[in-house]
């Protein structure tokens, strides 16, 4: 922005490329918008590579970060190397260059940010909103939507982790999630959760000590590895967490309690035998092996694998032998394709660039109409560079409209009307013609053609009432949103017909033999 280079975070595992590319000058500055290590990993090298280099966060953020590098952190050579800025306050980073950080729900200390460049002749605005949550989650309260409307970015970058799919409501999904465990250690099993380190491990746990499912029950909950650490870092930053969440403090340890049922209990290596007894609940962190507790027999486990939109997951070995039972969950952390639209119309931009989320989500959003009429939409593959011009106003080019001659033929069963190859040449043709299938209804005195997409196709599809002793796709636990989502499928991840079947189909419910 003018003469200002600016990097917002730096995920990178390996940042080398990154010096290379930049011959050894980044940046002038880097701002953090939250702790999760896809965003900050590549923070702690960039900082011994670069200890001039400012780098700034919210607070919270900046006393999260380094649970982002154990070994460091562990032996006490843990650099202070992010300086915090405060929330809802414009500051001067550079000569005419200034921030205002907002909150962004998803973790806590999530921030969204809007840069302003204050040229000679105008004003020139950036947003961007590392990953954002419009609604409410346990331990966090969602991105302030009323705050940011109208602002009007020049350009706004944003996540597009879910693509334009629409899911339930959070506490909907933390309820179905809540019974599933619940049957498991009704049934005898034990449960063991891996979660990252930050933000849903410490969900989980509020939500297993605070659901009627558990409230009272005799039932251990251990928590492991890095899941201890940043439980222990909500701790100190208990000031910072929402109104309820510090009354809830008040009465009762937020975390760590053995007295009261459910009890949270540290788990450590001399503790592991004790999971040997009754069902217990065991949450870690999703970068330790998990086989060290799966070993622990004859107690049976349950694995529980939360599902990321677009990506895939290793499984344990002992899972693919068949000797753990497996199940997946989803609890939203990011925003639907409806928030993302949207969070979008109430800031109004000139540009979006969609980020962060996989190839195809991206292209989806970028294909919706409602967004194409209105924006100048961009999901740009690494590397690329991404011309941004900008005007005072923008206006949606207009395609020229061509009118095609056809006929029109009646039989006593069918109409067929016929076009000239001519109109395959448009390039909207291919996403007309996608499925090969078309749409007609009336629309005054004339009659509108449209073709079906092979989303929507899919999503008809999936509205089919199926037979409940049919062994198919649409009668698979696994089959939510056109898609499969088990692990051990050949088919997790990808779009699939509700009459489709594969050699792991498990019923939605037990039939009677």
């Amino acid at each position: 922005m003018g003469p200002h280079h600016i990097l917002l975070d730096c995920g990178l595992r390996d940042i080398s490329p990154l010096l290379k590319s930049s011959q050894g000058c980044i940046a002038d500055l880097v701002i953090c918008s939250h702790a999760h290590a896809d965003h900050v990993r590549g923070l702690l090298a960039l900082h011994e590579s670069c200890p001039e280099l400012p780098i700034y966060a919210s607070d919270v953020t900046s006393q999260l970060l380094p649970i982002n590098w154990p070994e460091e952190l562990s032996s006490g050579q843990m650099p202070k190397f992010c300086q915090s800025l405060p929330l809802r306050t414009e500051v001067r980073l550079k000569e005419g260059l200034s921030i205002t950080l907002f909150p962004a729900g998803h973790l806590p200390g999530a921030t969204c940010m809007l840069l302003k460049y204050n040229a000679p002749n105008r004003t020139y605005k950036l947003f961007y909103t590392g990953d954002f949550f419009l609604s409410n989650s346990r331990l966090v309260e969602g991105l302030p939507l009323g705050e940011l409307r109208g602002l009007k970015p020049d350009v706004l970058i944003l996540e597009g982790s879910y693509g334009t799919a629409r899911y339930p409501h959070r506490r909907q999904l933390e309820n179905q999630l809540a019974e599933r465990i619940y049957r498991a250690i009704a049934s005898g099993y034990s449960v063991l959760i891996p979660t990252p380190a930050l933000g849903l491990g410490q969900e989980l746990l509020m939500l297993l000590r605070s659901h009627h499912y558990f409230t009272g029950r005799d039932i251990d909950i251990w928590v492991d590895g890095q899941v201890q650490t940043g439980c222990d870092i909500y701790l100190e930053l208990l000031p910072h967490f929402p109104a309820n969440i510090q009354n809830f403090a008040q009465h009762q340890p937020l975390f760590w309690d053995e007295r009261i049922k459910p009890r949270v209990r540290r788990l450590s290596p001399e503790l592991l035998p004790e999971l040997e007894q009754s069902p217990c609940i065991v949450i870690v962190d999703d970068e330790t092996d998990i086989e060290q507790y799966l070993r622990y027999r004859p107690r049976l486990w349950t694995l529980f694998l939360s599902e990321t939109p677009g990506h895939t997951r290793e499984i344990s070995t002992l899972v693919n032998s068949g000797e753990i039972l497996l199940e997946s969950y989803f609890l939203a952390e990011h925003c639907d394709g409806p928030g993302t639209t949207q969070l979008i119309h109430n800031l109004r931009p000139q540009h979006v660039i969609f980020v962060h989320g996989s190839p195809i989500y991206l292209a989806d959003l970028t294909n919706l109409d409602e967004l194409r009429n209105r924006y100048q939409l961009h999901y740009p593959a690494a590397g690329a560079q991404v011309p941004l011009p900008i005007g005072e106003t923008f206006l949606q080019p207009t395609l020229p409209e061509t009118h095609y001659q056809g006929e029109l033929t009646e039989s006593a069963t069918e109409l067929n009307i016929t076009l000239p190859n001519a109109l395959s040449v448009d390039p909207r043709w291919s996403t007309f013609a996608d499925t090969g299938i078309v749409e007609a209804r009336w629309q005054g005195e004339e009659l509108v053609l449209r073709g079906i997409s092979q989303r929507e196709f899919l999503s008809s599809q999936s509205d089919r009432t199926m037979p409940s002793d049919l062994d198919c796709c649409g009668n698979c636990q696994y089959y939510r949103s056109g898609r499969c989502w088990n692990p051990v499928s050949a088919l997790y991840g990808f779009k699939v017909t509700p009459e489709g079947y594969c050699p792991v189909f498990e019923p939605l419910a037990p039939r009677d033999q």
